[in-house]
């Protein structure tokens, strides 16, 4: 059957208008959100701080008990490690949240991610060892948010251009982030997890590299917090069964990552990517 000229014609122009439709969107979408949006991804990225701040206090005698056991390090020690765990992160949520000495805090928070890498052995546990990255890359991103753009000499006029760190702070954030993801890949024949490595790829190169970098990121979002809710429903299983705590830390930890990839939405991927490139093209 012949196809009308007219139809022809509208076929590839339609086609050529679905990526200006989404990004329309997506312009619509961060114009509505703009002030709430920042707010949120904090929010989001502190959650499994604040959680885990939480449980230090309410399970103190376990974490004490552990690390004394595990490390031998005696009681004095073991005790400090769980007082730091606990007043670290809750004091670094608390700072972040309220926008005070957000650097200080960033800081510290990235001494309790090292911190625990090794206490709890997690450095030779690859999958673990990635979303801990990924959750650094996270904070990457709120300290490059946090740092106040270099007073220029003359107005109007930035004084370290594309060389600031702020800008290489939100490429090795977004690398960093998208660890995560590839915790998530599964190695398997069937079409559904075929389909699923190939557009989880795609997007995560395309958030690396900096190229549509919002709109990927947001796609990766709402991936990520529907693999979230289904997988990680800590809700769903009795508190006293061990699956209980080990699915609220990873939907606590995933729930960061949605908070950095939100970060990324709100401020764009900085000075170093694809995106920015092409406004100089």
């Amino acid at each position: 059957m012949l196809v009308p000229a007219e139809m022809s014609l509208s076929i590839p122009n339609a086609c050529l208008n679905v990526p200006f439709s989404l990004s329309l969107s997506l312009s619509q979408f961060l114009r509505v959100t703009k002030q709430y949006l920042p707010h949120l991804a904090r929010l989001c990225l502190i959650s499994t701080f604040l959680e885990d701040g939480i449980r230090m206090w309410f399970q103190w005698n376990e974490q004490k008990d552990y690390i004394e056991a595990t490390w031998g390090c005696g009681y004095f020690l073991a005790t400090c490690f769980v007082l730091l765990n606990l007043t670290g992160q809750l004091g670094g949520c608390v700072l972040i949240l309220s926008r005070h000495f957000v650097q200080y805090a960033c800081f510290g928070l990235f001494g309790i991610i090292a911190l625990q890498t090794v206490a709890y052995s997690i450095l030779w546990d690859i999958k673990f060892l990635m979303r801990n990255l990924a959750l650094g890359g996270g904070l990457l991103l709120l300290l490059a948010e946090s740092r106040s753009e270099g007073k220029s000499m003359f107005a109007g006029v930035p004084s370290m251009g594309e060389s600031s760190p702020k800008q290489y702070m939100q490429l090795g954030g977004r690398v960093l982030l998208v660890l995560m993801f590839m915790t998530l890949l599964h190695f398997d024949p069937s079409f559904f997890s075929i389909l699923q490595n190939m557009v989880g790829t795609a997007l995560i190169i395309l958030v690396a590299i900096g190229f549509k970098t919002k709109l990927a990121a947001l796609t990766l979002v709402i991936w990520l917090l529907a693999i979230n809710i289904y997988f990680n429903a800590f809700w769903a299983v009795p508190a006293y069964k061990p699956m209980h705590d080990f699915l609220k830390y990873d939907f606590f930890q995933t729930t960061s990552v949605i908070g950095g990839l939100l970060l990324v939405v709100a401020l764009g991927p900085g000075g170093v990517s694809m995106d920015e490139k092409k406004k100089e093209w």
